[in-house]
């Protein structure tokens, strides 16, 4: 949530934009877009029991285990790297599980892939979010980004992407998805006001030759944060008819990609196996805590302190919800957030120093036993 701050000064710009390409002509048009050549990819997060995808064998994981184990990692930036360290230390315990399901949200789509691939590719992650390579994301347009599509480049973030998530990584993550485990990441189509989940192991598992360019997209546009990175176009089509949606940050929809939202008003339970129970460990790569600040008055300060904390209340809203469903089902809950002071600016958005400090701060906490709260604590 501390990395969507820098969002904020735009709304002091005017907004511009060129369209070249047909988009959707109208919500009910866009509701029955799909991804053309790949199945059931993707479903919404606000779908209905009777809008889920048709075939849940390839949504539903499969895992002998008499608990599954659910791994949630949450946006927040440069504070990824809390999860970083949390996952790192949890291999150096040696009981780091094989996460069933995993799933993403802006900066923690980018972790999920790794996270899901397990403890082999903790190295890889703590380059990303350690060693510096962040702050090459931070290249402005100058002026005239005030006046077109983003503050920044794309191509800092996508090149990333491209060298990260490479055909081999792809298909690793399709061998795991036919195993029956599960990677799902949120992006927020910005046309239909929708969040939507990928089932990116399925993308993975497609077999096609354009499936490599899906994934990166799908991750590229859950960490554009609106505004700062461009939206990302992606080719669907409804009716026969072919446009393009408009994705972007999965975090203006929900900081945390959970289940869907019917679940969460329901004793349904998420597995289909009965008697399979299912833990739910959740990292929130932000503080949750109250963080006292003198806020200067003036519009832009007064508008960004107000934007964090809507974002940190629409957090522990979520995390509330998640709570009183496992409560109700049975599983168990666990969850994990920055919750020392760690000095941050929103005008160095990833900078080395605080990503170093968070990521130890993971590695500590869970080293000392002292990271997971079985019930939401915010103070």
């Amino acid at each position: 949530m501390r990395a969507l701050l820098i969002v904020l000064p735009l709304l002091l710009a005017l907004s511009g934009c060129v369209q070249t390409l047909d988009r959707a002509l109208d919500a009910k048009e866009a509701d029955k877009a799909a991804i053309a050549g790949f199945g059931e990819i993707r479903a919404y997060l606000d779908d209905r029991f009777d809008e889920v995808p048709r075939d849940l064998h390839d949504w539903a994981p499969v895992t002998a285990h008499k608990k599954a184990a659910a791994l949630m990692i949450s946006g927040g930036g440069a504070g990824g790297a809390f999860s970083v360290g949390v996952l790192s230390a949890w291999s150096a315990a040696g009981n780091r599980p094989q996460f069933d399901i995993v799933t993403g949200v802006s900066t923690g789509a980018l972790i999920a892939p790794y996270a899901f691939l397990g403890s082999a590719y903790d190295d890889t992650l703590v380059d990303l979010y350690t060693s510096g390579v962040a702050q090459e994301l931070v290249r402005t347009k100058g002026f005239v980004g005030l006046f077109g599509s983003s503050l920044l480049r794309a191509g800092p973030l996508r090149g990333m992407i491209e060298r990260y998530i490479t055909p081999a990584i792809l298909q690793q993550v399709a061998a795991e998805h036919r195993k029956g485990r599960r990677l799902f990441v949120l992006t927020t189509n910005l046309d239909s006001q929708r969040a939507v989940v990928w089932n990116m192991g399925a993308i993975a598992n497609s077999g096609r030759p354009d499936a490599l360019k899906l994934f990166q997209d799908v991750l590229t546009a859950s960490a554009s944060i609106p505004g700062v990175y461009p939206a990302v176009m992606i080719k669907a089509e409804s009716g026969g008819r072919q446009f393009e949606e408009m994705h972007s940050d999965g975090g203006s929809a929900s900081q945390v990609l959970m289940m869907p939202q019917a679940f969460l008003t329901s004793s349904n339970r998420l597995l289909p196996v009965k008697g399979q129970g299912i833990d739910f460990y959740v990292i929130v790569n932000n503080a949750l805590m109250p963080e006292f600040a003198i806020t200067p008055d003036r519009t832009l300060p007064v508008i960004v302190r107000a934007y964090s904390i809507f974002i940190k209340s629409q957090t522990q809203s979520a995390l509330t919800a998640l709570y009183n469903y496992s409560r109700l089902t049975g599983a168990g809950f666990h969850l994990a957030s920055i919750d020392a002071p760690v000095q941050y600016s929103m005008f160095d958005p990833f900078n080395t120093n605080y990503m170093r400090a968070v990521y130890s701060l993971g590695y500590a906490e869970f080293t000392a036993g002292t990271l997971w709260k079985d019930k939401p604590v915010f103070r």
